[in-house]
């Protein structure tokens, strides 16, 4: 009877040998999500997006709002076309900050030579716009008043990180550290985006009112 339970034993042991292993029906990605018959689940959740309608894009904007328009700023500074260069400002702090807008287009004149066959916004014309719009919370200021002329008295600490070209949406915010009424001379600070990107930034830019 033992020899008869050993000689099964050993049949049974022999036979599972030639099994092929059957494989998992789930098993997980390299990715690590699920994969189910060779396909990734998530592939299968994602479904195709369709373009986005002007509207659609148009009302990402919807928050913001006006708060001085260009004819605001011809009203303000003394600058005008083609060395105007804030279109609108849509934060202000009386007296210490503002976020302006600057539209960047091809018709501008200084694009013709800067460069020819690839147009970049001067820096400097950057540094001039973020200037402006400092100009336009300081001439609201006590001391001020608007449309005087201001000079450009120093920058310091300027850092571009990238071109600014026509068809980009330059937004500038500057800062008030220090107004002078009696000199009419300002400290500020100021740095520029677009699409998200920090486009410009400079440390200290000063100027002071012609008197």
């Amino acid at each position: 009877m033992k020899l008869v339970l050993l000689l099964a034993a050993a049949l049974a042991s022999a036979s599972t040998a030639f099994l092929v292993p059957q494989p998992s029906i789930v098993a997980s990605s390299s990715s690590g999500a699920t994969r189910l018959f060779g396909k990734d689940k998530k592939d299968e959740d994602e479904k195709p997006t369709r373009p986005r309608s002007a509207e659609e894009i148009s009302a990402l904007t919807s928050t913001v709002k006006t708060v001085f328009s260009l004819e605001d700023i011809n009203g303000i500074l003394p600058h005008r076309y083609p060395f105007l260069l804030v279109d609108k400002v849509v934060e202000y702090e009386m007296g210490k900050s503002a976020v302006g807008i600057k539209c960047v287009t091809l018709n501008e004149p200084h694009f013709t030579g800067h460069f020819p066959n690839r147009p970049i916004m001067p820096g400097v014309l950057q540094v001039e716009a973020l200037a402006q719009l400092a100009g336009i919370v300081c001439l609201q200021m006590e001391g001020a008043e608007p449309g005087a002329v201001f000079f450009f008295a120093g920058v310091d600490g300027v850092k571009w990180k990238r071109p600014v070209v026509p068809g980009d949406t330059l937004v500038m915010e500057v800062e008030i550290k220090k107004w002078n009424k009696r000199f009419g001379i300002a400290t500020a600070t100021g740095r520029a985006y677009v699409d998200g990107e920090m486009a410009i930034e400079l440390d200290e830019m000063k100027f002071a009112l012609a008197k």
